[in-house]
C-alpha cells in the first residue's frame, strides 16, 4: 500500500486547508459546534451547501462532465478527511452521494438533466425512503404497495426511520410492485415530489432529543411512471448500487477528532479529590485501545483508497468492514467523552444545541453536546445495514461461510 502524497497532492491539501480555514467562519464552526445528530440540521446544511457549491466543489464524487470536482480517488479522501479533521457541517449523503450517482448510471437522459443540476444547486433536498415498520435491515421484506394505474402508480404503506423528510421536497423510495413476486424481485425504485397529495409526514423524536427521524404515510400517492428509475420490478439491482454509496467512507477523521477532544478534556478536568481523569490508569487504557482500534480503521480507509487509486475494486467486504468497524468505533469514542465530562453528562442540554437555541449551556461548551451525540449514535450500528447484516456479509464475501 503507497499513499503517499505527491506535492501535487500536498498541494491539494493545503488548498482545502485554505478554504476552510477562510470559509467555515468562526460563526459556522460555533453553529457546528451544536449540532448533535448524523447530519446538521437543513438551514446549516443549505448555507454550507452553497459556500461549497459556489466553488466548485460540492460533489466530490461525481464526474465532471456532471457538474461534479472530477477529483481522483485521494483527492476526494483529502478533501472529506480534511472537512472530518475540521468537523464541517455534516451534509445529508441521500442527494448527492445516493441519488446522484444513482441517476448517472440508471436514469434516463430527462432524469438526470432535471434532477442532477438540482441536486448540485442544493434546491433538490432529498430524503430516502427504504426502511419499514416491519422491514429495517432486511430491505427485501418491505411491503409499501404501487400499483400501476395507467401513467402513475398509486403507492400506500408507510415508511419509518426517515432521516430529514420534514425538510425534504423529494423522495428516492422503494415500493414492492409484484406481490408474487421472490422477496428480491417485484421492488421497484421510484422519485417522489414530497408536496404529492396523500403523503403524510409524522416526527419521530429521538432519545437524544432531535427531530432528524420520521415515518412516513402514504395514502393513494400518485407517482407519474416517468419518475421510475430503471425497470419496473427491477428496483432491487438499483438499491444494491445505491447501497455501494451509503455504506464505507472515511470515518477516522471525524473521529480522531472527537478522541483527541476527549483526551483534552480527561487532562483539563479535575475529580473531587482534585486529580485528572486522565490519572487514571484504566481510563489512558481505554483511550490507548481506541487510539489502536482507529488505527486499524483509518489504516483500512487508506489501504481501500490505495486499491482505488490503482484501479482495483475495494468491494462488499471492504465496504462493511469499514461501515462495522467505523460506526462501532465512533460509539466507543462517544463512551469514552462521556466518561471524561463526569457531572455534565447528567444536566439537559437540549435548550442549549441547534440554530434556535437560546441558552447558555450547564457547563463547559465542550461539554454541551456529548450525551446527546452519545444518545444519537447509539444508531449508528444500525441504520445503513446493522452490524449484524454486515457481518453475514463478510461471512458470505470473505470466508465463503
Amino acid at each position: 500500500m503507497d499513499i503517499a502524497l505527491s506535492p501535487e497532492d500536498t498541494a491539494f491539501r493545503d488548498a482545502v486547508r485554505s478554504f476552510l480555514d477562510t470559509k467555515f467562519t468562526p460563526e459556522l464552526r460555533a453553529a457546528t459546534q451544536r449540532q448533535a445528530g448524523v447530519f446538521a440540521e437543513a438551514e446549516l446544511n443549505r448555507r454550507w451547501h452553497r459556500i461549497l457549491f459556489e466553488r466548485g466543489w460540492i460533489a466530490p464524487n461525481w464526474p465532471a462532465e456532471y457538474g461534479g470536482t472530477g477529483w481522483n480517488v485521494l483527492q476526494r479522501y483529502i478533501f472529506e478527511s480534511e472537512c472530518a479533521a475540521a468537523e464541517t457541517p455534516a451534509l445529508p449523503a441521500m442527494g448527492l452521494k445516493m441519488c446522484g450517482p444513482v441517476l448517472m448510471r440508471f436514469g434516463t437522459p430527462e432524469q438526470k438533466s432535471f434532477y442532477l443540476p438540482r441536486i448540485l444547486s442544493g434546491e433538490h433536498y432529498w430524503c430516502q425512503g427504504y426502511s419499514e415498520p416491519q422491514s429495517g435491515s432486511d430491505l427485501a421484506s418491505l411491503q409499501c404497495r404501487a400499483i400501476r394505474d395507467g401513467d402513475f402508480y398509486v403507492v400506500n404503506g408507510s415508511k419509518i426511520w426517515t432521516t430529514h423528510a420534514h425538510f425534504a421536497n423529494w423522495m428516492f423510495l422503494l415500493a414492492r410492485t409484484d406481490p408474487a413476486a421472490k422477496p428480491q424481485a417485484g421492488i421497484t425504485f421510484l422519485l417522489l415530489d414530497m408536496k404529492t397529495p396523500g403523503l403524510n409526514v409524522q416526527p419521530i423524536i429521538t432519545m437524544s432529543g432531535e427531530h432528524e427521524v420520521n415515518q412516513v404515510f402514504f395514502d393513494n400517492v400518485r407517482i407519474p411512471v416517468s419518475n421510475r428509475v430503471g425497470e419496473e420490478n427491477q428496483g432491487w439491482t438499483v438499491a444494491k448500487y445505491l447501497l455501494e454509496f451509503e455504506r464505507g467512507g472515511a470515518y477516522a477523521a471525524r473521529i480522531r477528532s472527537l478522541l483527541e477532544r476527549t483526551k483534552t478534556t480527561a487532562r483539563t478536568e479535575r475529580a473531587g479529590d482534585g486529580r485528572a481523569l486522565w490519572d487514571d490508569e484504566s481510563f489512558r487504557r481505554r483511550a490507548s485501545e481506541l487510539d489502536i482500534a482507529l488505527e486499524a480503521v483509518d489504516f483500512t480507509e487508506r489501504r481501500v483508497i490505495s486499491q482505488l487509486s490503482a484501479g482495483g475494486n475495494a468491494g462488499d467486504a471492504s465496504a462493511s468492514m469499514l461501515k462495522m468497524k467505523g460506526t462501532e468505533t465512533m460509539q466507543s469514542v462517544t463512551e469514552l467523552a462521556l466518561d471524561a465530562i463526569g457531572y455534565y453528562a447528567q444536566p439537559d442540554q437540549r435548550p442549549s444545541l441547534g440554530l434556535g437555541a437560546n441558552q447558555s449551556p450547564v457547563g463547559p461548551d465542550y461539554a454541551a453536546t456529548i450525551t446527546a451525540r452519545y444518545l444519537n449514535t447509539r444508531a449508528a450500528t444500525i441504520y445503513g445495514g446493522s452490524s449484524e447484516i454486515q457481518r453475514n456479509i463478510l461471512a458470505r464475501v470473505a470466508l465463503s461461510l
